[in-house]
């Protein structure tokens, strides 16, 4: 028996160490991918790059995973090409994952080395092209790539314009108070750099109140004027009542000297708001990188006009059609239903009406979940999505595109990035807010409501 029993042994070993051979001798073999790679991710009609947003994200790609057959990490690569056919590719970045993302600075460079720039005194350099990316896959070093198809990219480069026009910053004062965001309850209402140095400028929508200036959202330096002389000041006691409405906030830091102007540009007709008869005009905002005013807007079939403070004191159409604003009798602007970006120009009197997605907010908080328009934002820089003065109600809400249901976001978990998941409708107190959506968050979509 015991004879029987160490035989067995031998025998179990033997198989094992048998079987430990075959392991080591398996081979994997790769092979060409079942179905070619792609991007997932959608892409935006023309990428505006300016070197003042150089931080921002410029797009992130996204694709599905490339499938070798083998049980091995797989290598990504963005590749750029600048003559578009690849034999000049360069890597961007590399990944094990399935996504990369690229900023607005690395394809403000690609299109400088493209031949791109900003000055309209240079006819040979134009300040529109095309970037050209693509994705390989591979495993091990050398093996097997796969590459997705080429997604050509159209970039503008705001040509800069003597006098205003574009290269405009976001400068480092802004406007705080119980009369814009509750002493510091939300970011504080941004001013601009502008053409003459020193001088900024602010567009902003203000409630009764009390407002001041300072510097980066903190309180190591700040402005008011306790003598009301328009100049501004570090005194105790300095804070400047403001009632509700639109203003333009100018601020000389030469010499401290400040104006604060009734300001606003708005859409009125009937192709909007029976000519102001059904509610207030819509509004522009104002885009440093363009120096225009842009509105995101629902028009209706009739016609429409501009005009400024909601009044008829200034108004602009446009007589003969040619894309420049006039003051001339029947000058309306014929309008047709859609979704459109509409964009004036103060320095050249120029205007284009162009068709475009427009967010707006919906819901039990706002409109019954649209038994009216919804509240629409404005692209005011690409990605960068803004309203001021929604009053929203008790209730729910969430954004959505075109006032329909195609495209909707909400926030299931509740931590300011919008989501399309299940029960994400965002709890909302009545109140006056500032709302905004930033899709260049490299978290997601980030999106804030600024009570005031």
């Amino acid at each position: 028996m015991k004879n029987i029993k160490l035989l067995s042994l031998l025998l179990i070993a033997f198989i094992g160490f048998n079987a430990c051979d075959q392991d080591d001798d398996l081979v994997f073999t790769a092979k060409e991918p079942v179905e070619g790679i792609h991007f997932s991710n959608s892409f935006l009609d023309e990428y505006v790059l300016t070197v003042a947003a150089s931080n921002n994200l410029g797009e992130r790609f996204t694709w599905q995973d490339a499938d070798f057959g083998v049980p091995t990490n797989t290598t990504y690569e963005l590749e750029n090409s600048i003559l578009g056919d690849f034999t000049d590719a360069t890597t961007v970045g590399s990944t094990n994952g399935n996504e990369l993302a690229v900023t607005i600075g690395t394809m403000l460079g690609f299109a400088e080395a493209a031949g791109l720039d900003n000055d309209p005194n240079t006819e040979d350099l134009p300040n529109t092209g095309t970037l050209y990316f693509r994705v390989k896959a591979f495993i091990g070093t050398e093996g097997l790539p796969t590459y997705s198809a080429i997604q050509e990219l159209t970039v503008v480069l705001p040509e800069t314009v003597a006098g205003g026009g574009g290269g405009f910053e976001i400068a480092s004062w802004g406007v705080v108070g119980s009369g814009y965001n509750n002493w510091g309850g939300f970011a504080d209402g941004q001013f601009f750099t502008t053409a003459v140095p020193g001088v900024i400028v602010s567009y902003v929508n203000l409630v009764d109140g009390e407002i001041k200036f300072r510097e980066n959202n903190a309180w190591d330096s700040n402005l008011g004027d306790a003598n009301g002389d328009g100049i501004l000041d570090s005194d105790n006691d300095n804070n400047i009542a403001v009632t509700a409405g639109d203003y333009k906030i100018t601020i000389n830091t030469n010499d401290n000297s400040y104006t604060i102007e009734p300001f606003s540009w708005g859409v009125v007709g009937s192709g909007f708001n029976d000519w102001g008869g059904a509610g207030p005009d819509a509004k522009f905002y104002y885009d440093y990188t363009t120096d225009t005013f842009k509105v995101g807007v629902a028009l209706l079939d009739g016609e429409i006009k501009f005009r400024m403070n909601n009044t008829w004191d200034v108004a602009f159409g446009d007589a003969t059609g040619d894309g420049v604003l006039d003051t001339d009798a029947e000058n309306n602007i014929a309008s047709t239903a859609g979704h459109y970006l509409i964009t004036i120009n103060l320095n050249d009197n120029t205007y284009s009406i162009e068709e475009s997605n427009v967010f707006g907010v919906v819901g039990s908080g706002y409109n019954d979940w649209g038994a009216t328009p919804d509240a629409t934002l404005t692209e005011i820089q690409p990605g960068v999505w803004f309203v001021e003065n929604v009053t929203l109600l008790d209730g729910e809400i969430k954004f959505r595109q075109n006032d329909t249901w195609d495209v909707s976001y909400g926030d299931a978990t509740g931590d300011n990035i919008l989501d399309t998941d299940a029960d994400n409708n965002i709890a909302s107190e009545a109140g006056n807010y500032v709302i905004s959506i930033d899709f260049n968050d490299p978290d997601g979509p980030k999106y804030a409501l600024g009570k005031r």
